[in-house]
């Protein structure tokens, strides 16, 4: 037997309980892990609270996210003892995720945990992290260099927003972060914000062109402020859209694309090939900071998860809840 968080069908939605499950209830992956670490994501705190359709099949264990030591394997590659991260391929939406102390994992999702992090420090950077890196990496592939401007991060005070701004800065970019909690100012000046924008100032219609204030953008937040953030960017600029915080709509105009040759690139951490995720840690790897990770991150146990989750959508938290399925 072992414990996990399981949402299932009620008479009105769905309903989320922390119970007592039986291995064998477990689908059958060539992987069995016991679950190290995993984590609360803005998407798992939709799926346990049942305010958007994130779960796909009922009973669903959430978690988008795991460290797990396998404790059976019928793959060569990987052999009791070894530690494996999954982000995303549907666990914790088609598949039972990261929110339980067993997980049955097929071996095409998973990636060795890259050195040189612990279990807990992998899951603190989780998905959001991962998403940050991702949308880093377009940028800079793109060519956006660090002379060229300013970058903007909206939803800075979330797991992926912080991680951008941490991860901008400490490549040399000038950040500006947006944020509707003006009092978390210091904190997101730690992590290297040069600035601080109030979420107002993006949030409502947007002009189809506005003055050129950067020269790109990493986007969690959707809607107008995705509208206005690509409105303002410079010639030639790009702008990656990775969150629906504000909404899953766009109401924009072809102005920026076709005036000002803007580039919109659209960030999917989920289905990402194993060699696009191998990069994305490495490169996470080479940038890690122990000190930064500790103040974008904090730690609860599985039976904190359902309440957690409630707080997350009301914007109560800020960084990272890392989920310790050994506590």
């Amino acid at each position: 037997m072992f414990n996990a968080i399981v949402i299932e069908k009620a008479v009105s939605g769905t309903q989320a309980k922390l119970k007592a499950l039986n291995e064998s209830e477990l689908a059958q992956g060539d992987l069995l892990v016991d679950v190290v670490a995993s984590t609360l994501n803005y998407k798992d705190a939709l799926a346990i609270t049942g305010k958007a359709p994130v779960v796909k099949s009922f009973p669903m264990v959430p978690g988008i996210d795991l460290v797990g030591r396998v404790s059976k394997s019928s793959d060569a590659n990987y052999q009791v003892g070894d530690l494996v991260l999954v982000n995303g391929f549907g666990i914790g939406e088609k598949y039972w995720g990261g929110l339980a102390e067993k997980a049955s994992l097929s071996s095409a999702w998973v990636i060795p945990l890259p050195k040189p992090f612990s279990a807990h420090q992998a899951m603190a950077i989780g998905t959001a992290g991962y998403t940050a890196m991702l949308s880093v990496m377009a940028l800079q592939q793109h060519g956006i260099q660090k002379q060229d401007g300013e970058i903007l991060v909206t939803g800075a005070n979330g797991g992926v927003g912080s991680f951008a701004i941490s991860l901008l800065s400490q490549l040399g970019y000038s950040v500006a972060a947006s944020t509707g909690r003006p009092e978390e100012s210091d904190y997101l000046q730690s992590l290297g914000a040069c600035r601080i924008i109030d979420r107002c100032e993006l949030s409502q219609a947007a002009k189809p062109l506005q003055k050129e204030q950067w020269a790109g953008v990493v986007d969690c937040v959707g809607s107008h402020t995705l509208a206005n953030a690509l409105a303002a960017t410079r010639y030639g600029g790009a702008v990656t859209a990775c969150g629906l915080a504000q909404g899953m709509d766009l109401p924009a105009s072809v102005a920026p694309f076709i005036l000002r040759g803007v580039t919109l690139y659209g960030i999917d951490s989920v289905m990402q090939p194993l060699a696009k995720r191998k990069q994305a840690w490495q490169q996470l790897a080479e940038l890690f900071d122990a000190a930064k990770l500790t103040s974008i991150s904090r730690e609860i146990s599985l039976s904190d998860c359902i309440a957690t989750a409630e707080s997350l959508l009301k914007g109560h938290i800020r960084g990272r809840v890392v989920v310790n399925l050994e506590k």
